[in-house]
């Protein structure tokens, strides 16, 4: 490609909206153009980009012995509706109705259509297994888009579902998936995790998600370096550091105005440890206490599972149900409201609420003064012990990039998928789903690989493996050398640029390290004199100069020992 006849639009100046570093990046690389809110048009190195990963994607699928087809981007509504997620998903759903009436949606994801698909065209265990994918537009209105391509309201997803007649074999195929993508993490030239995750609104009982550690990431994972263990925070357990507690006897102590932890303990002279937090929720129109340690948060996802969907009681409403204004609460002297605490406090003497206006009561011991169901509810934080192995957890930001589930029945059964077994016995088809965002790993790589002056794209995803940059095109050697350099390398089957530009060099070399191509060659004046030309691999800057009747051959070594970290 020349660099005069390409659509690079590049830009000096970040975008004052822009705030993730592969945001201000890709626009000012002329990659992406927003057209609104949470949705971008991919420019043509852009677009070669993911190009790049989707083939990585389409080989390790592949590889796997995965069957590409390609569906609708327009469901209509009943198959939704047969799962139930027509009506537990919300505002994210894009709905519509046809010239007819009908409703209709906008697909976020294919579960439903893909076992539509299979309930029609799977008959026997002998047609079993089956996998399946597609790289595909999805769309979900998302309510605050956010940091560039990472977070949009429509964007390419390869998703792919798995199809057995037993646990053993969707086994199988789950791991089939994770080695598979950790072939395409690898070879994409992204640092990932696989960590422990929530199926969400997925369902099924097992789900992973592959992150991709970045400071612009929306989610946290919580990692033991000893052991292993990883785990998006939304379900990560933790042992938080021991309490030393006091021997005091059951009393109540007067404490004026003393809401929050903080002032109470600062009043009483203790340590936020020492408290009981009650929290009260409403949950299906019932009251919920909930319990934790002075020091710990809640994390709502892992009461979310218990409960289902939950909000915080109002003011008015803690009087009534509690017979106290929040501030106040304890665990203890509450019949008929179902109270669950935070296993951390199995042990342990407290300070909670008094359950009486400025009044709080120090020994408060669990199990003696109240009773509760336990279950993990805190959330992991850095410095907390593994679980596993009780070494110190580090929290780190992340980018989800990919996700699996194991779904189980949760759609074959609705939706009528089944086949019939060697005794001619109907079973429901098990089933897994498994999705990758190309653009997120896009956003990943630059998130990872990038210096002040501009992208440093990994070599196997990059739009252009090399760049030519002849500094005088007026100059007859200087444009004779580069011309057939360009020309030997795409014969070659190199993907090449060579900026043909009449730009001053300065020009050149910074359109070069903003677009990140990750080996440029340098064709001047001053080289040529003595028949040589610089090569410069963008991400160390090292400098070689090379012999002319050398250059190919050294390109040629240059790429494969760029590729060695990526291949599997």
């Amino acid at each position: 490609m020349r660099f005069s006849r390409a659509f690079i639009p590049t830009l000096r100046e970040t975008p004052a909206d822009a705030e993730a570093i592969s945001h201000k990046l890709l626009l000012r690389a002329g990659y992406i153009r927003q057209l609104a809110s949470g949705l971008y048009i991919f420019l043509p190195l852009g677009w070669r980009v993911m190009q790049k990963i989707n083939q990585i994607i389409r080989e390790e699928m592949n590889r796997i012995g995965a069957q590409e087809i390609f569906m609708t981007v327009l469901h209509p509504a009943e198959v939704w509706q047969k799962t139930g997620r027509w009506f537990e998903i919300g505002d994210e759903m894009f709905r519509l109705k046809d010239r007819t009436g009908r409703d209709m949606c906008l697909g976020m994801t294919h579960e439903e259509i893909m076992t539509w698909l299979a309930a029609r065209e799977i008959r026997s265990y002998r047609d079993l297994p089956q996998v399946w994918y597609q790289i595909q537009t999805k769309l979900r209105d998302e309510a605050r888009p956010k940091s560039g391509i990472m977070r949009t309201r429509e964007f390419i997803m390869k998703d792919s579902y798995s199809f057995d007649a037993d646990e053993e074999g969707l086994e199988r195929n789950y791991q089939l998936h994770i080695e598979a993508y950790r072939r395409i993490y690898t070879r994409c030239g992204i640092k990932f995790y696989q960590v422990e995750s929530d199926p969400g609104m997925m369902g099924g009982a097992t789900a992973h998600e592959f992150m991709a550690p970045s400071p612009a990431g929306e989610d946290d994972v919580a990692l033991c370096d000893s052991c292993g263990y990883s785990a998006n925070v939304e379900l990560a357990k933790s042992i938080p550091a021991e309490v030393r507690f006091n021997d005091w006897e059951f009393q109540e102590v007067y404490t004026p105005e003393k809401r929050t932890v903080q002032e109470v303990a600062e009043f009483l002279g203790a340590e936020p440890s020492h408290f009981i937090k009650s929290l009260l929720y409403i949950a299906d129109e019932k009251p919920v206490l909930v319990l934790l340690r002075g020091d710990q948060d809640l994390q709502e996802r892992k009461l979310e599972r218990i409960i289902g969907p939950f909000r915080p009681a109002h003011r008015d409403e803690v009087i009534e149900i509690l017979g106290v204004e929040a501030g106040f609460i304890g665990p203890h002297g509450h019949d008929g409201i179902r109270i669950i605490a935070d296993e951390v406090l199995k042990e342990g003497v407290y300070i909670s609420g008094a359950n009486k206006k400025d009044y709080h009561v120090k020994g408060l011991k669990p199990q003696e003064h109240f009773s509760a169901e336990w279950a993990d509810l805190h959330i992991a934080k850095d410095g907390d012990g593994c679980p596993k192995c009780g070494s110190p957890l580090r929290i780190e930001r992340v980018i989800e990039i990919g996700n699996i589930f194991k779904l189980g029945t949760k759609y074959s059964e609705p939706l009528g998928a089944t086949f019939l077994d060697a005794q001619g016995k109907e079973h429901p088809i098990i089933m897994g789903s498994y999705g990758i965002g190309p653009a997120r790993v896009a956003a990943a790589a630059v998130e990872q690989s990038h210096d002040e002056d501009g992208i440093i794209w990994p070599i196997t995803i990059a739009p252009f493996t090399v760049i030519i940059l002849p500094l005088n095109m007026n100059h007859d050697k200087t444009r004779e050398v580069s011309e057939k350099l360009y020309s030997e390398l795409t014969r070659k089957g190199i993907d090449t640029l060579i900026d043909d530009r009449s730009e001053r060099a300065g020009v050149k070399f910074k359109d070069a390290d903003l677009i990140g191509i990750p080996i440029q060659v340098v064709v001047g004046e001053r080289g040529l004199k003595e028949n040589r030309l610089e090569i410069k691999d963008r991400k160390t800057k090292h400098r070689e100069m090379v012999g002319l009747d050398e250059a190919i051959d050294y390109i040629v070594k240059a790429i494969e020992d760029l590729k060695g970290p990526f291949s599997v």
